[in-house]
């Protein structure tokens, strides 16, 4: 297996059966959050500023969720592999009588199969979390008990997704569940904790201390049941036993306070001498232990998360894909249960949400071993907006991109089978965004979809606002009259350069309408040089490492604070508009 961050393109149950890929106990932890709406076709829903779908609106891909010859297949499929154990056959031979063909139990199988496979790469120290909604979190419950064992399960956890609203005649969903299992009782736990509600402080923490003037809450310093050793002795005339219980000293503060001793008395007399004994002004009762609120690490997570909010219309992460997750979410699972070094693996990547996660903890904890990404998709939708996402970081992520076209016969290939896929693969290859009211520009706002427009990228070269670099991709056998209508879009968007990919090699008289659009000189180039404003590029040209001629300028990843950013670009000079994203 390799040891690179990896973003694969296809069915991640062909990558899951690969051995050699993914042999058995490979990976750390896993992360999934699966399609499922059984009511309607998936779709990426790039939508205009109206609300109403746009006339480009990008299908990425059906809701597959159907009883058809696929389905009947891989139920087969999964009542004959070695690693379904007997409880799982006998789980889905029972739900087939109980649902009957339906799109549940197509649902249920493809993911039972899937699981099967995922345990199977799961180290013995490893967790998996999957995300659902409560359309079907209690039968895939079963398939996890089936797969990983009833006693392996650690948590049914409920995220509040959204704000309350209204639904008919029910109470309102506002939640997704996340049903947490372990591989076995070995699995990784780092105790993660969050800050303590003010609210809880101010009233748990009413004293204070009269020299050091700090809040504090006097809390038992004994324990429930008679012990006959140190502690169970008398200690200053406090004899614990006369009301059935001993001394039981939190360890944790005698660490924090570095205070030491040898019996349980010599630790009691520490405290004492340090302040941190509070005796009871009458004379009367035990002495108790005065814990601050300084001293407050934080308290353990519950299994209701209503902390962290859904992703807003204008936040900066936002992308636009349908059931994208926040990325405090995913850092919450991934440092929850893993280490630095460990292997993350999501096998429905969507747009990359946990593998965001990783990049940002990696940055954010500087550990010396980083973390490492695994994310599978069937959609080269998928695997261009995670592309695209990653341009956010530097220093640049680094990983590899195995499934994708790697010579123009892939690509060709490709095309012929869908041409939708193609156009997103053929936008990442020059690192843009498909096109649509979710490509989020510098500026406040979001552009609507505009018919000839299949990316975009955004680049800054002076003060006055970010720049637009259209990309626009033909993969029949476009002639004059396409280049001319790009043009005439580049125009209309005030664009600064347009892209036009072409499978094929362009003619002529397409070369010359394009030479018609003139050139684009940016104020960052000292030498006065220009570029093209329409440049056709075939995707031999790119396959073979090329690239459209670049004006000097910085891109703007995902969700750029323009201001800020523009005194990057300052300071750069051409070059590097569209480097490779890996």
């Amino acid at each position: 297996m390799s040891d690179k961050n990896l973003l694969l393109y296809g069915d991640n149950l062909d990558f899951l059966r690969d051995a050699a890929q993914f042999p058995a106990t490979s990976v750390d932890m896993i992360y999934l959050d699966p399609p499922f709406n059984s009511n309607a076709t998936y779709n990426v829903l790039f939508k205009e500023v109206t609300g109403q779908p746009s006339a480009a609106q990008i299908k990425a891909f059906d809701d597959t969720w159907t009883w058809d010859a696929k389905a009947a297949q891989e139920e087969a499929e999964l009542l004959a592999d070695p690693y379904t154990p007997s409880k799982l056959a006998a789980l889905i031979s029972t739900l087939h009588a109980f649902l009957g063909p339906s799109a549940m139990l197509a649902y249920l199988v493809r993911m039972a199969l899937r699981l099967v496979h995922l345990r199977r790469v799961l180290r013995d120290t490893g967790s998996l979390y999957l995300h659902c909604d409560p359309t079907a979190s209690h039968y895939l419950k079963l398939v996890l008990d089936a797969i990983f064992g009833p006693q392996n399960f650690l948590n049914e956890i409920t995220w509040k997704r959204t704000h309350a609203h209204g639904s008919a005649k029910r109470f309102g969903p506002i939640h997704d569940t996340l049903l947490f299992y372990a591989a076995s009782d070995k699995y990784v736990w780092t105790s993660p904790l969050i800050p303590h509600d003010p609210a809880y402080v101010a009233k748990h923490f009413k004293q204070i201390d009269d020299k050091t003037k700090k809040r504090f809450q006097p809390i038992t310093l004994t324990g429930s049941g008679v012990r006959y050793g140190e502690s169970g002795k008398s200690w200053k005339g406090v004899d614990p036993t006369r009301v059935d219980r001993h001394w039981a000293i939190p360890g944790e503060i005698m660490e924090c306070y570095n205070l030491t001793g040898e019996t349980v008395q010599d630790r009691l007399d520490a405290l004492d001498s340090a302040g941190l004994i509070y005796w009871p002004k009458d004379g009367e009762g035990t002495p108790r232990l005065k814990w601050y609120a300084d001293d407050l690490k934080g308290m353990a997570l519950p299994d209701v998360w209503a902390d962290i909010p859904p992703i807003s219309a204008n936040a900066a992460e936002r992308l636009g894909y349908p059931t994208q997750k926040p990325l405090a979410l995913l850092k919450r699972v991934i440092l929850a249960s893993s280490r630095p070094g460990d292997t993350i693996l999501d096998p429905f990547c969507g747009c990359g949400t946990a593998i965001d996660a990783v990049e940002t903890l990696n940055r954010e904890c500087h550990d010396k071993a980083p973390r490492r990404w695994i994310g599978i998709d069937i959609t080269h939708l998928a695997i261009n907006l995670i592309k695209y996402r990653l341009t956010r970081f530097d220093p640049p992520a680094r990983y590899e991109v195995h499934g994708e076209p790697a010579d123009e016969a892939g690509a060709a290939q490709l095309f012929k089978d869908d041409s939708y896929q193609f156009q997103f693969w053929a936008c990442g290859v020059v690192g843009a965004r498909p096109a649509g009211s979710s490509v989020t520009t510098p500026k406040k706002g979001k552009r609507g979809a505009d018919r000839g427009i299949d990316g975009a990228r955004y680049f800054a070269d002076d003060n006055t606002g970010p720049k637009t670099i259209l990309v626009q991709v033909k993969g029949g056998k476009p002639g004059a009259a396409e280049v001319r209508d790009f043009r005439g879009t580049i125009e209309r968007e005030k664009a600064a350069i347009g892209i036009f990919i072409t499978l094929e090699e362009p003619t002529k008289p397409m070369r010359q309408e394009a030479a018609t659009a003139n050139v684009y000189k940016s104020p960052l180039d000292k030498k006065g040089a220009s570029v093209p404003r329409l440049q056709i590029v075939t995707i031999s040209q790119l396959l073979k490492g090329g690239s459209p001629r670049q004006p000097a300028g910085v891109l703007l990843p995902p969700g750029t604070d323009f201001d800020r950013t523009f005194k990057k670009a300052e300071r750069h000079d051409a070059g590097g508009l569209f480097a490779s994203p890996r």
